[in-house]
């Protein structure tokens, strides 16, 4: 039954490390767009600093989440304990 468990822990920790990383993935393509999207957002972005300065904010926290999730997603599958806890 033990071994069940930490089978069952094992799975429910990748699928949640891969919802942060698609959710860090959608971030970062949301901070691209906002950033580099001459026609839609540039024109507001240009207006406001702190529209632009979102953006990259968007995109830092994108890359980091992303990173986070891959790695939680290695620990998860080969039970790795420090890339769980980083």
């Amino acid at each position: 039954v033990l071994m069940g468990v930490l089978s069952c822990m094992k799975y429910l920790m990748f699928i949640f490390n891969v919802l942060v990383f698609a959710g860090g993935t959608c971030l970062m393509g949301v901070g691209v767009w906002v950033a580099v999207d001459p026609a839609g957002f540039q024109d507001i972005v240009a207006a406001r600093a702190v529209l632009s300065a979102g953006a990259w904010l968007l995109l830092a926290v994108g890359i980091a989440l992303s990173l986070l999730g891959f790695l939680g997603c290695c620990g998860a599958l080969r039970r790795s304990r420090p890339l769980l806890l980083l």
